[in-house]
C-alpha cells in the first residue's frame, strides 16, 4: 500500500527509497504515455472552437489530430520534448513519493490520525505534490514549449531552449503559469491519492508484505484515480498551458489564432469569451486517456519498485543470515 503503514509486515521504506522508486516510475511511465500528453497539449493551445460538424480548427479530433501530426512532422513528433518531459517524470516522482511517505509517516507518529485513511492521503498527497510543482516547474515549461512548437523549430535543443529563453523573456518566464498549477495540483493529487486508497481497499483487502508490489489492482485503481481526478480539475490545467506559452505566439501561428494573457484572470475571462464553456475543456479526451494510463502505470511500477526493492533486500538479509551460520 502507498503511503506509510504501521501495521505492515516489513520496515517502513524510508524516503530516498520512496524517491528511487517514485522517479523510476515516472521515467518509465512517460515513455509510455508522451504520445498523448503531445495530442492534449496540441488542443489545449488551439483557439479555434472544436466541432466535427462544422471544424474551425487546425485538429478537430483524437484520430484526426494524430494523423495530422504523424503526416506532417513525423512518429518523433509524438516525442517531441521528451527530454524535458522525462527530467520532469523523474524530478517529480521522486519528490512527490518522498515527501508523501514522509508526510504520512509524520501524521502516524506525530497526531492521532491513521495514515492509512483516504482523507489523510488526500491532504498529503497534495501537498506532496504542490512541493514537487514548486521544485519542477521550470521543466514542465520547457517540455510544454517542446511540444508546442512546430516545423520549423524555435528550440534546437534543451541547452539552447534554456539559453533563449533566460536572455530575451528573463528567469521568470520558467514559472509562468505556476498560480494555476498550484492550484490544480493540489486537488488533482490530493484527489489521486484519495481515489486509488479508496479503490485499493474495495477491490480486495490489504496485500501481504510478499505480494505487495505493482499488480492488476494498482493499475485498475490507478486508473479510476486518474481519470476522476483529471476531469474534476482539468480547467486549471488548459490555463496553465495557455500561461506556459506566453511570449512563444510566433511559433504558434501556422496552428491558427493565438492569444496573448496578462493573467490566470484575463485568460480565464478571454477564453469563455472567446470559445466559451466548451473552450476549458478542450483537449479532455486525449487527457482522460493520458491520466488513466499515468496514473495507472505510475501507481503500478512505483509499488513494483518498491517491491523489487524490499525482496532485494530480504534476499540480501536471508545470504548474511546463512553466510553467519556457516562460519558458525
Amino acid at each position: 500500500m502507498v503511503g506509510y503503514d504501521p501495521g505492515a509486515v516489513c520496515a517502513a521504506f524510508s524516503p530516498e527509497e520512496a524517491a528511487l522508486a517514485g522517479s523510476a516510475a515516472g521515467m518509465v511511465t512517460r515513455a509510455l504515455i508522451s504520445p498523448f500528453d503531445v495530442l492534449k497539449i496540441r488542443f489545449q493551445l488551439q483557439i479555434e472552437r472544436l466541432s466535427s460538424r462544422r471544424p474551425e480548427g487546425k485538429y478537430q479530433g483524437l484520430f484526426q489530430a494524430s494523423r495530422c501530426i504523424y503526416s506532417e512532422e513525423g512518429l518523433s513528433a509524438f516525442w517531441k520534448g521528451h527530454v524535458p518531459a522525462q527530467l520532469l517524470s523523474i524530478c517529480f516522482g521522486a519528490v512527490q513519493f518522498a515527501s508523501f511517505e514522509l508526510m504520512t509517516e509524520v501524521v502516524h507518529k506525530s497526531t492521532l490520525y491513521d495514515s492509512q485513511t483516504a482523507g489523510i492521503h488526500f491532504v498529503c498527497g497534495g501537498l506532496a505534490a504542490c512541493s514537487a510543482t514548486v521544485v519542477c516547474q521550470p521543466l514542465d515549461t520547457l517540455r510544454t514549449r517542446f511540444a508546442a512548437q512546430g516545423e520549423t523549430k524555435v528550440y534546437r535543443n534543451l541547452r539552447h531552449a534554456v539559453s533563449t529563453m533566460c536572455r530575451s523573456e528573463g528567469v521568470l518566464t520558467f514559472y509562468r503559469g505556476l498560480s494555476p498549477t498550484l492550484m490544480a495540483v493540489f486537488p488533482y493529487a490530493g484527489l489521486q491519492f484519495f481515489f486509488y486508497n479508496v479503490f485499493k481497499k474495495l477491490l480486495a483487502p490489504p496485500a501481504t508484505a510478499g505480494n505487495s508490489g505493482g499488480d492488476l489492482r494498482s493499475l485498475v485503481s490507478g486508473s479510476g484515480a486518474g481519470i476522476i481526478s483529471k476531469t474534476m480539475t482539468y480547467p486549471f490545467d488548459l490555463f496553465k498551458k495557455r500561461l506556459q506559452v506566453g511570449g512563444f505566439e510566433a511559433a504558434r501561428v501556422h496552428f491558427g489564432q493565438v492569444r496573448s494573457y496578462r493573467g490566470l484572470v484575463d485568460c480565464m475571462v478571454q477564453i469563455a469569451k472567446d470559445e466559451g464553456v466548451r473552450g476549458f475543456f478542450k483537449g479532455l479526451s486525449p487527457s482522460l486517456v493520458k491520466a488513466a494510463l499515468s496514473t495507472g502505470f505510475t501507481f503500478f511500477w512505483y509499488e513494483f519498485f518498491l517491491n523489487s526493492m524490499h525482496n532485494l533486500k530480504e534476499r540480501q538479509r536471508t545470504n548474511g543470515f546463512t553466510r553467519d551460520l556457516g562460519e558458525r
